[in-house]
């Protein structure tokens, strides 16, 4: 196949992407002391330059809500400075970046943050799974249930970092609202049994995104700014009563924001939820719309040809092929992705995978 669809340029807000391989947010773990982008970072985003555009990992909107320990963070000066080291490389190469923005609620722990207890909606620990730490693997604690008093401070928070983010150097930002971090957390009933402004019926419950939104855009403008649900993703024990009904509900709402896109997670990591989220996101929101997880380019492409999608985000595959784009308009084999070092210290697994011919 020739996959002329996903090599057509496309109009994404403010910017005009080359192609429509974007490359989803990952967490690789691979940032300095004190959540700071280094070198290696930069070379690992330019290399991955090609994507129509990158969008950068979960990045700590705020000091002391990190889930991941290496994980970088957009509220100091100096990780603004390195994160314009990634964005340059990356400009460099003539690439667009993106920047997720990001609170990882209650997947976060005390020994990653301080000792402070991570914060959530509800005071409901994620049941399985652990978190790492310099202490090795811990289970997940139960969070403290923010209070409505300090729900501004979160959202001058992402406010902040949009600020920062911009100083960073980045051509746009994306407002992490999925895989049961706080945001995901607050939008879906299985994590949020909170009452008053911010609990109880979808518009309660939708009400911290889109104050979220509505801070960023202010100093982004709506052309700038994308977000990312992931209804069905049962990730940090994660669900929801109604997902099909909560995407058709939410993308409604969201066309109404003029976002440059809506990047929508169309499965489950645990196939414990099904259903099809895909079909009303695009009924109801009228801007670009992403696709993202499972997506082969056959099947990309053709999504996009039958208007399913604008783009597709592709993961695992563009962590192993820096040159990805390249890589399917020649129809060449893909390296394999090795699990073993997604998380793991060093260029091992990160900077080393080959181009073609390499």
């Amino acid at each position: 196949m020739s996959h002329d669809a996903l090599f057509a340029p496309l109009k994404v807000g403010a910017l005009t992407l080359p192609n429509r391989i974007l490359m989803a947010p990952l967490t690789r773990c691979r940032a300095e002391d004190d959540h700071i982008p280094g070198a290696l970072m930069a070379e690992y985003y330019a290399q991955r330059a090609s994507a129509g555009l990158v969008i950068a990992e979960a990045t700590m909107a705020m000091a002391n809500n990190s889930a991941f320990w290496r994980e970088p963070g957009i509220y100091s000066q100096a990780q603004i400075e390195g994160w314009r080291r990634v964005t340059d490389a990356v400009h460099d190469k003539g690439g667009l970046i993106a920047l997720q923005i990001w609170h990882g609620g209650r997947a976060c722990h005390p020994l990653l943050n301080d000792g402070a207890m991570p914060v959530a909606p509800s005071a409901i620990a994620i049941a399985n799974g652990a978190v790492n730490t310099p202490h090795g693997a811990q289970p997940y604690v139960t969070p403290r249930e923010l209070r409505d008093d300090e729900i501004p401070g979160i959202v001058k928070g992402f406010e902040a970092a949009a600020r920062n983010a911009k100083a960073a150097g980045f051509d746009m930002v994306e407002l992490h609202g999925a895989n049961g971090y706080l945001l995901d957390e607050f939008l879906r009933d299985g994590a949020n049994k909170r009452s008053g402004p911010y609990g109880g019926p979808i518009e309660n419950r939708a009400r911290l995104i889109f104050e979220a939104l509505e801070a960023v855009i202010a100093v982004w403008g709506a052309d700038r700014v994308g977000l990312r649900i992931s209804p069905l993703n049962s990730y940090n024990g994660m669900s929801d009563s109604d997902p099909v009904g909560l995407t058709a509900w939410l993308a409604k709402e969201l066309d109404k924001f003029g976002l440059a896109y809506l990047h929508v997670m169309r499965g489950d990591f645990y196939s414990k939820q099904q259903g099809d989220v895909m079909t009303p996101a695009r009924e109801a929101f009228k801007g670009v719309l992403i696709g993202n997880m499972g997506y082969r380019a056959d099947e990309a492409d053709a999504a996009i040809r039958d208007g399913k999608v604008d783009a597709v985000a592709f993961g695992a595959a563009f962590l192993a092929n820096p040159d990805l784009p390249a890589r399917i308009k020649a129809g060449a084999t893909l390296n394999a992705p090795k699990a073993a070092t997604f998380y793991t210290p060093g260029a091992e697994g990160y900077t080393d995978y080959p181009a073609m011919g390499g």
